[in-house]
């Protein structure tokens, strides 16, 4: 016996492992392609890419780990059904669990180590790879100049906006608008241009932007009021101007410097659940300080409030016991629209304040609901990885297909179906619409009863879907409808 779980063992790790190897690889590629514009012709050496990638790679493993577990628990099954080989375990009295059993312990043992990868060194990747990215961005300035939006060059005193970069470094710019800073951080110089280059040698501390075709406006500060007044600027038209941007500071980038530590993926399991405390404390206060404030400016806060009960009075809120209406015929017709004017300013005043206040506390919100979702993930990927093994194994060897074709094929339909409701759930739980803690699970929740259902189908050496016996209980319904017509003719 302990032979054969060997056996399977070695079948299963050896599909396992090159899964694995080939789903990374591809995952890699695909990051490469994703930040391939941000990288390529900036003078960026190979080994920060490297190390980039290394740094990276951890965050693909929620992806494709469960993958992985699937595709070789299909290929291996499958191949075992395919050559008969379970088949000849079956007839030696061996049951599915029993085959099963050697690579139950390893797929407890990996959703374990699963979770301890997930918690500490996802996070310390994540860490890595944000700051180097960052750091590259300062260290490479070129790489900072997003086209089509203001973009503030690091160090600096600029603000530069380009409509378009190319050239072989994306060195050349078209419709450049700089704002310079004065010493005193206010923006009073502004320089538009048609073109502009960005001139570098390597290893100088300064850049050279060139500019050509363009003006240069300034607001000039008055030493009087009355000259203030007056707002005076400064004009002028060049055809080209040359501007030294001092690099030092840029230049002397450590690119392993971690700057930035707190973001939600950057924590494991006792930090996040520290930070969702943290921000549950802060969000509270927040909304009942601002529900406070809201109930004060009504004017109910004024009211007489009884000291024993704890509650304002009932005669000072309606000291008569008649309706509004009834109340306003005590005034007079100008003094009833004035009353009214003022109820109407004063719920629209408390309007504003809501929907000024909304966008801060839907932030508030989504960031706390992503802490839930990154802190409950940690512990739904090992559970999925054991469940998904439950997928696949018995659907293997139902369909008794080893290698890459059709494995393939129901390993990536199974694992889009709880990739994407995985992802569907996250964003309704990000913006609020459903509990982070429901969308967390949700996708690995679902797998389960197929698990259960595909394990008994296999158990049991019965096909996923049984033609003949869905027809034999669709021609006992028609029996059924036959004989009640018989009856009723009779």
């Amino acid at each position: 016996m302990y032979t054969l779980d060997r056996y399977i063992l070695s079948r299963f790790l050896y599909n396992f492992l090159s899964s694995f190897v080939i789903l990374m690889l591809i995952f890699i590629f695909q990051a490469i392609w994703f930040f391939i514009d941000e990288w390529a012709g900036k003078g960026i050496d190979l080994l920060i890419v490297g190390k980039f990638l290394l740094y990276y790679s951890p965050n693909l493993i929620p992806m494709v780990l469960p993958l992985t577990v699937l595709l070789a628990s299909i290929m291996t099954f499958g191949a075992f059904a395919e050559n008969y080989e379970f088949a000849a375990m079956k007839a030696s009295g061996i049951s599915l669990f029993r085959a099963m059993r050697s690579l139950i312990i390893f797929i407890t043992i990996l959703s374990i180590g699963t979770f301890f990868f997930a918690n500490s060194v996802i996070p310390e990747a994540e860490l890595k790879s944000y700051n180097l990215r960052r750091n590259i961005a300062q260290a490479k300035p070129a790489l900072a100049i997003t086209e089509g939006i203001f973009n503030n060059i690091p160090e600096t005193d600029i603000n530069i906006k380009v409509d378009n970069k190319h050239g072989e470094n994306d060195q050349l710019l078209e419709k450049v608008v700089i704002h310079k800073l004065s010493n005193g951080g206010v923006n009073n110089q502004v320089i538009q241009s048609k073109e502009g280059e960005l001139v570098g040698k390597k290893g100088s501390n300064y850049l050279q932007l060139i500019l050509k075709d363009g003006n240069f406006y300034e607001d000039i500060q008055g030493k009087t009021i009355a000259d203030r007044q007056k707002v005076p600027f400064a004009k002028a038209y060049f055809d080209t101007y040359t501007m030294n941007v001092d690099l030092s500071n840029l230049n002397n980038q450590d690119l392993e410097k971690e700057n930035i530590n707190n973001t939600y993926k950057m924590l494991n399991s006792n930090e996040l659940t520290q930070a969702i405390d943290s921000l549950f404390d802060d969000n509270r206060k927040v909304i009942n300080s601002f529900g406070s404030s809201v109930f004060n400016r009504t004017g109910f806060s004024r009211l007489y409030v009884d000291e024993d009960a704890g509650r304002p009075v009932k005669d000072t809120i309606d000291p008569t016991g008649k309706s509004v209406p009834e109340l306003m015929e005590f005034y007079a017709p100008w003094r009833r629209s004035q009353i009214a004017e003022m109820a109407k300013n004063n719920i629209a005043s408390t309007r504003r304040s809501i929907e000024g206040k909304r966008p801060d506390i839907q932030r508030r919100i989504k960031l706390l609901n992503v802490h839930y979702l990154a802190l409950h993930q940690k512990y739904a990927l090992p559970i999925a990885c054991f469940i998904l093994f439950f997928v696949g194994a018995p659907l293997g060897a139902i369909i008794r297909k080893g290698g890459l074709g059709l494995p393939m094929v129901l390993a990536i339909g199974l694992f889009l179906t709880y990739y994407f409701i995985g992802i569907f759930t996250k964003n309704y739980a990000e913006d609020g619409s459903m509990d982070p803690v429901i969308a967390s699970w949700i996708s690995t929740v679902i797998m389960l009863p197929l698990g259960i259902w595909l394990t008994r189908r296999a158990t049991a050496d019965k096909a996923v879907f049984d033609s003949g016996s869905i027809i034999e209980k669709f021609k006992g319904l028609f029996k059924i409808f036959r004989k009640k017509e018989a009856t009723v003719s009779k």
